[in-house]
């Protein structure tokens, strides 16, 4: 791999937000996770998209019909 094809891989890396797991959201996504029966690394990431107010785009099929995620295949 050249120098400029790994800089371009890093770089959405770069520009992306660290989300802190604090405890409301580690409450937060405990209750999604027994609401919608999720592993609970699965409610971490779908309470912080919408403690964001992103949509989840996945490719995982325990989020389909939850609300802002968007499950593709």
């Amino acid at each position: 791999m050249s120098i400029r094809a790994a800089g371009s891989s890093i770089s959405p890396v770069a520009r992306a937000t660290i989300a802190p797991v604090d405890e409301s959201l580690a409450l937060e996504a405990a209750d999604l996770s027994l609401t919608h029966g999720l592993a609970m690394a699965d409610s971490l990431v779908y309470a912080t998209a919408r403690r964001f107010g992103a949509t989840l785009v996945t490719g995982g099929a325990d989020f389909q019909g939850l609300a802002d995620a968007v499950v593709v295949r």
